[in-house]
């Protein structure tokens, strides 16, 4: 019995490790106890960054700026850790937080300490990625499409996950489908995501590229875009519109007289071959009885 209980130990293997308070004696939470998930003040040099990060690149002039904030109020939120054996530690979250914490000077770094396997922690970084303010719909889009391949996720699961519609996350991931020069004018912040919409209903690339010449060249508004993806995906429609036939100028003329006459608006229409209606206006049934009258005279 006791041999069994043995093997059964150690055959947990990485995973007691990890979820051993034992593995890390050094490392104690606040109110003074080993545990997994309570906030710890971790030593930098114990934490290695996360290559799940799903963004790589930290803008030198925002990192020094939080660096400042650190150096005066110290790291107000908590990073993300997960806990790698005996003192070493990984970041599920919070990497910004972490790089200006070392450009501030700091030892230490307050962090929540959790027991993830590799798939749970991409999902964690990726799900507290997508609610960062900062990040433009293309990095949010990846995201998104991350989570569903590499976490096997539905984009119900992943509705539920985020707290985002479906259809909110299916706008974002169409958004990678679109050409490069467009995905980078998003990132750049050289067009907005309405604009971007709008390029998915092109299915022509050389089409979608032209637009986007005319929205950097013309800073084309994405109503003024919209219209222009109309004209593309329903031509006929636009060419009827402007054949549309002008009411001659002597029916022009009656209808003026008659609105006149009648106290109302008139409105009249005819077609190429002289089919035609005529529309008269009124407000309620005194007005209709009025006109009536006016007309049998």
């Amino acid at each position: 019995m006791e041999n069994k209980k043995k093997r059964s130990a150690l055959g947990r293997g990485l995973e007691a490790l990890l979820q051993s308070p034992d593995t890390d004696i050094t490392s104690k939470d606040i109110s003074g106890n080993y545990v997994v998930g309570a906030i710890a003040n971790l030593s930098l040099e114990k934490i290695e960054v996360n290559p799940f990060q799903p963004r790589n690149t930290f803008e030198p002039e925002a990192l020094e700026e939080l660096a400042d904030s650190i150096r005066e109020q110290g790291v107000i939120q908590p990073i993300t850790v997960r806990k790698l054996g005996y003192e070493k530690y990984q970041i599920i979250s919070g990497e910004r937080r972490f790089k200006a914490a070392r450009m501030a000077g700091l030892e230490e770094i307050p962090s929540y300490i959790r027991v993830a396997n590799d798939e749970q922690m991409l999902e964690l970084a990726l799900i507290e990625n997508t609610h960062r303010q900062d990040l433009n719909a293309i990095e949010i889009g990846i995201s998104y499409q991350r989570l569903m391949e590499e976490c096997k996720l539905t984009q119900e699961e992943l509705s539920k996950k985020v707290s985002k519609q479906r259809s909110t996350i299916s706008n974002y991931i169409r958004l990678l489908k679109l050409p490069a020069e467009v995905q980078i004018a998003i990132r750049d912040g050289l067009i907005t995501m309405g604009h971007a919409r709008s390029f998915i209903n092109i299915e022509d690339r050389d089409e979608q590229l032209s637009l986007l010449a005319q929205i950097l060249n013309e800073n084309l508004s994405v109503r003024e875009i919209e219209k222009k993806v109309q004209k593309i995906n329903k031509p006929d429609t636009f060419k009827k519109e402007k054949k549309a036939p002008q009411l001659p100028v002597k029916y022009r003329e009656i209808q003026q007289i008659l609105s006149s006459e009648l106290e109302t608006p008139v409105e009249m229409k005819r077609n190429n071959k002289g089919r035609g209606s005529i529309v008269i206006s009124f407000k309620n049934d005194e007005e209709m009885e009025r006109i009536v009258s006016m007309l049998k005279k």
